[in-house]
């Protein structure tokens, strides 16, 4: 499959089986809107279908990563942009098929390269990716409570499996900005790096990631995400009907070879 923007909105990049995605609306701290919303699931959907995408990156440009839903935009009030119930706009984003559904339905790992700012929506999104690398000058604003509205978007579901009822309580109650150093502290991100590092840092990781048996990661990202919703024996009997296909492919003999001949593996994903 062949990677072009398809937005100016929406950057995508191709190399090295890694697919890069940045959202570029810098000007209003990539604010996502309704186009944004569409093209960014397709792109999704395309790559977690594409056997040639082992790994995905999704950062921002700027000086911020997400900085939510762009409202304003997308319903047409003048200059307050708020949600006003009753009017047909307050219904206007359709779950299905949204990004965060996508994203939480990914096989191919995801890596979120939070080089900045992220709230709201654009919160929910980094904390459905996989892995969270920082910026140090990343932030979680945790602020939904502070502004009349609730984590939507799958904050509620990931936060008390990320960090524990307590703590996700705390998280979500305050409503406060998280900066990089708190987020490491609490395990909401993997690391924290240096602003101008973020995206060398962030393609190491992705790189050493689509090195591995692509089948193998996929099935392993798969079986990780439906076990936290399944008792552990039945999570052992769906692991091994897994197990079996990957006995037979290619990779497994490759990795088997590899380690007899002393070498580094060249996977083909199948």
């Amino acid at each position: 499959m062949s990677y072009e923007s398809p937005t100016e909105e929406l950057l995508v990049e191709f190399s090295d089986n890694i697919l890069t995605i940045t959202l570029n609306r810098p000007d209003r701290l990539n604010a996502i809107n309704g186009p944004m919303l569409s093209t960014l699931s397709s792109t999704l959907q395309q790559a977690n279908i594409d056997p040639e995408v082992r790994a995905v990156i999704l950062t921002g440009a700027g000086r911020g990563f997400c900085s939510g839903l762009d409202l304003k935009q997308q319903m047409g009030n003048g200059e307050s942009g708020a949600v006003q119930p009753g009017r047909r706009g307050y219904q206007m984003f359709d779950l299905h098929n949204s990004p965060p559904i996508v994203i939480n339905r990914m096989d191919k790992p995801m890596i979120c390269a939070l080089n900045g700012a992220a709230a709201g929506y654009g919160m929910d999104m980094a904390l459905g990716c996989d892995i969270r690398i920082s910026s140090d000058r990343g932030k979680l604003g945790a602020v939904f409570a502070k502004r009349g509205v609730l984590p939507e978007s799958g904050g509620c579901w990931y936060l008390p499996r990320l960090l524990g009822w307590a703590k996700a309580a705390e998280v979500a109650f305050l409503g406060d900005v998280l900066d990089a150093e708190k987020s490491l502290e609490l395990g909401l991100v993997n690391r924290v790096v240096p602003h101008d590092d973020l995206m060398t840092e962030t393609r190491k990781m992705a790189m050493q990631i689509a090195k591995n048996a692509p089948l193998s990661v996929q099935t392993t990202k798969r079986m990780m995400r439906l076990g936290m919703e399944e008792p552990f024996e039945a999570a052992v009997d769906h692991i091994y009907l897994q197990l079996l296909p990957l006995f037979q492919s290619e990779d497994f003999k490759e990795g088997l070879a590899s380690f007899a001949e002393r070498r580094e593996p060249n996977f083909q994903g199948r």
